[in-house]
């Protein structure tokens, strides 16, 4: 079989969709999903199931009526107190009750790897009973759950009970526990991490309520999150956040684009992250235009150690672990790759054998594949009494704060540059690390981070990706676990926190953003809160310039989406561009055949009846050009969009165009929309026609100005 070429073995997991009579909740597979050998039977977001089958039974299922795909099974991995404050929503800081009415009503479905649920950022003081369509269920002991943490499922095949019982979805890794209080977390007093970040811990929709479905235990198999995405949608939740990334492939063999089309058509909106993939090019995950993808940007806070050498230059730097005293003297200073031994300056495990660090600071070179702990470990166990952690290259300037073993200080390449040219000049380099603590105000902020992956998208090129930024560095969020090496004696346990880095940290911040924005609005589409988010998102950074990316050059469309999200501005957008789901049938259409795009559907879809809309005249948010090699000024290229009013009446909007320069000439038609009426649309062209060549710049913009409102586009340009 043609899907089949790639080694097959007896006994894979296949995840098996198979378009059957009948249409929404009542489509059931014509193979009984009780078969031998099954794993998820779906009801809700995907029409079939999963099974381990051999090849020999798999041909067999292909001769049967109605059988359209059958995909083998792929793993998926895993990809707070400031940042409301830093996305200027209303948290009052110090009281447990505070005002924010952020997510009321609204059920967030977080696809993950479990929970911690007695975790204070789950209290559900003051929470409403869930709203009467809430279908879940709680598989924890006792009273685990409440008006907070509403629902918690495993959905993990390989931790079935065999004999029906429940498993809980214990989380024993951290990582669904801390998104989930990221997206709708109680507020909790005095947060913090090894002393570090004190605050208010709050989520972005506090009175929203938590649904937990367990995925994960190591990887993430696709037949698994398709299984939690369909069911989050079957037991009623209105928002989805999936901090989870496997490999691109086309939208009909991928289980999260084939699961999150049908919860998108049963209108939950659901982010994803885009990938730690970065800085490269296309290294972006998750790319279905009905989704949200989630880039990763800065913030202004920083918890700061710095560097001070031998010959008076100082380097600012981070670390978790804050030691109470700060040296006053300096030891001396070593470059850990001159030890002679392959990959030395990495300092992993065993590296240092034979190098004297023995009192002495080791400059080592920080590398996403080898944990902190393990080389600060490995500088302990030669005697060393600090570490430098300088980047590489393509890290550029951006520093984590990590919960070190030793006193340490991660610093930026160039720092980290500037440090290894000291050692080599003189004969006797030395060094000390202070310690500062948690400082606010830092810049610029937000940029972009390394890590976050960047576009074009490789399975949707004529779509603008990612979709937006949020805050995904250093977020501090619940931890079921002590975190690090405490720097004075705990007297008293306090409930655990953890600062970590990620875009699985950024989606959780926009998907409770969503939650508040449907809160506000229960009647708008997952398209329309998309734009919302979109088209009033900043371009800016804290300071006023552009925003930057991990080399501080100003960051692309293809970093950043449409920019960074702003949560007042977006529950107030003045205009949306609204998707209809037969918009992305046509849409698919224009892509795939009439079976592949059955199989997203599902459904039997015949893409000669359909009409099919080119992916540069989808009505996204954001506009996409594609350039043909040979252009010639008689022939422009026009894109078509429709917008909604969703804010004041009567209202008028005017059209503003930052311009590409030398590329192309951008216009509108018309260049004034007016709006007599509430949810009235108007629909206008861009037209596109060749520059006067010069900079090949790829990148504009489409405003339409009210007295009220600024709707942005970005326009992207595709070259040949």
């Amino acid at each position: 079989m043609e899907c089949f070429r790639f080694s097959l073995r007896s006994l894979l997991l296949f995840l098996a969709l198979v378009a059957v009579e009948g249409s929404g909740d009542d489509r059931s597979t014509r193979s009984s999903p009780t078969m031998v050998g099954s794993l998820h039977a779906y009801h809700h977001v995907a029409s079939g199931f999963a099974a381990r089958l051999t090849q020999q039974e798999l041909e067999a299922m292909s001769d049967m009526p109605g059988f359209l795909s059958a995909i083998p099974d792929q793993t998926y991995t895993v990809l707070t107190t400031h940042t409301p404050e830093f996305l200027g929503m209303n948290v009052a800081q110090g009281r447990r009750n505070y005002t924010s009415k952020f997510g009321a009503g609204v059920i967030i479905g977080v696809i993950d790897t479990g929970i911690f649920p007695d975790h204070p950022s789950f209290n559900d003081d003051g929470m409403p009973p869930p709203p009467a369509k809430w279908k879940g269920r709680c598989d924890f002991n006792g009273t685990s759950c409440n008006n907070k943490l509403i629902g918690a499922r495993t959905l993990v095949a390989a931790l079935s009970s065999q004999n029906g019982t429940r498993v809980p979805p214990v989380d024993d890794f951290g990582h669904g526990t801390h998104t989930a209080s990221t997206a709708a977390g109680a507020a909790v007093l005095g947060a913090n991490v090894l002393g570090q970040a004190v605050g208010v811990a709050a989520g972005m929709a506090p009175l929203a309520h938590i649904a937990m479905y367990k995925v994960c235990r190591g990887g993430c198999n696709g037949s698994d999150i398709l299984a939690g995405i369909d069911a989050a949608v079957g037991d009623g939740c209105d928002v989805i956040s999936m901090s989870l990334g496997g490999p691109s492939m086309p939208f009909h063999q991928d289980p999260l684009a084939i699961g999150t089309f049908g919860a998108m058509e049963k209108g939950v909106f659901v982010s994803v992250a885009a990938g730690n993939s970065g800085p490269v090019d296309s290294s972006l995950l998750n790319d279905a235009p009905w989704m949200l993808t989630v880039a990763a940007g800065t913030m202004d806070r920083s918890i700061r150690s710095t560097v001070q050498l031998g010959n008076g230059a100082y380097f600012h730097g981070e670390t978790l672990y804050q030691p109470g005293d700060s040296p006053s003297v300096s030891y001396p200073l070593v470059y850990a790759g001159v030890s002679g031994k392959p990959l030395a300056e990495l300092c992993g495990n065993g590296s240092l054998e034979g190098f004297d660090v023995k009192g002495k600071i080791v400059l080592c070179e920080f590398q996403r594949n080898i944990s902190v702990i393990t080389q600060g470990e490995e500088v302990l166990s030669g005697g060393g009494v600090g570490m430098i952690l300088m980047n590489q290259f393509a890290i550029g300037y951006n520093t984590l704060a990590q919960a070190h073993v030793l006193p340490a200080s991660s610093v930026d390449y160039y720092a980290g540059d500037a440090i290894r040219s000291y050692i080599n000049s003189t004969a006797n380099p030395v060094a000390r690390i202070s310690f500062e603590g948690t400082v606010l105000g830092t810049t610029p902020a937000p940029s972009i981070v390394f890590f976050s992956s960047r576009g074009p998208s490789l399975q949707a090129p004529g779509v603008l990706k990612p979709d937006i930024t949020g805050p995904g560095v250093n977020v501090l969020a619940a931890w079921p676990f002590q975190v690090g090496v405490p720097s004075g004696p705990i007297l008293v346990p306090k409930p655990s926190f953890n600062i970590i880095s990620g875009t699985s940290m950024s989606t959780p911040h926009l998907a409770g953003i969503a939650a508040a924005i449907k809160s506000k609005h229960p009647d708008w589409s997952p398209a329309a809160i998309k734009s919302a988010m979109m088209t009033t998102a900043d371009i800016t950074d804290r300071s006023g310039h552009p925003m930057l990316d991990e080399q501080y050059a100003t960051a692309s469309f293809f970093a950043t989406g449409a920019g960074h999200i702003n949560p007042a501005k977006a529950a107030e957008p003045g205009l949306v561009y609204d998707i209809s789901p037969d918009d992305y049938l046509g849409y698919l259409c224009s892509m795939y055949t009439s079976q592949e795009v059955s199989v997203i559907a599902r459904r039997p879809i015949n893409c000669s009846t359909v009409t099919v809309i080119d992916d540069g005249l989808l009505n996204y948010p954001s506009i996409t050009v594609k350039i043909p090699e040979t252009w010639n000024s008689t022939t422009p290229i026009v894109v078509q969009r429709k917008v909604k009013n969703v804010g004041e009446v009567p209202s008028v909007y005017y059209a503003a165009i930052d311009q590409p320069d030398g590329i192309a000439i951008v216009d509108v038609y018309p260049r004034v929309l007016e709006f007599t009426e509430a949810n009235q649309e108007k629909s206008f062209s861009v037209v596109v026609s060749p520059g006067d060549g010069g900079a090949r710049v790829v990148q504009g913009a489409l405003r339409w100005v009210s007295e009220m409102h600024t709707v942005r586009s970005p326009i992207s340009f595709m070259l040949p």
